[in-house]
């Protein structure tokens, strides 16, 4: 059974730093790309980071470049998101997915709520 599990959200005020992880289960982590996304109340989940199986190529939405930094530890099975400088726009529940080959999301965790406060 797949299983993505994330944790560490929580509330913190602006200008403060988080760091999610996400421990995965049930399928081949090393070789699958890995992302985070998130999803503000109203709004559409967008893309924040994702990693490949490798870990030696990252991408990031520019809305986080320079504050966020995704990295994987193959050998745990988990996925992590650090999070610095973090703004009341950051605000959201943040996802971990599993890619397929294509780039789309195959699976997905249930999410860990961040919330920034001014």
């Amino acid at each position: 059974q797949v299983q993505l599990v994330e944790s560490g959200g929580g509330s913190v005020q602006a200008g403060g730093s988080l760091r999610l992880s996400c421990a995965a289960s049930g399928f081949t982590f090393s070789s699958r790309c890995m992302a985070w996304f998130r999803q503000a109340p109203g709004k559409e989940r967008e893309g924040v980071a994702a990693i490949y199986f490798s870990g030696d190529v990252t991408h990031y939405a520019d809305s986080v470049k320079g504050r966020f930094t995704i990295s994987r530890d193959n050998a745990k099975n988990t996925l992590y998101l650090q999070m610095n400088s973090l703004k009341t726009e950051d605000t959201a529940v943040y996802l971990c997915g599993a890619c397929r080959r294509d780039g789309t999301m195959k699976y997905w965790g249930q999410g860990t709520q961040v919330t920034v406060s001014s």
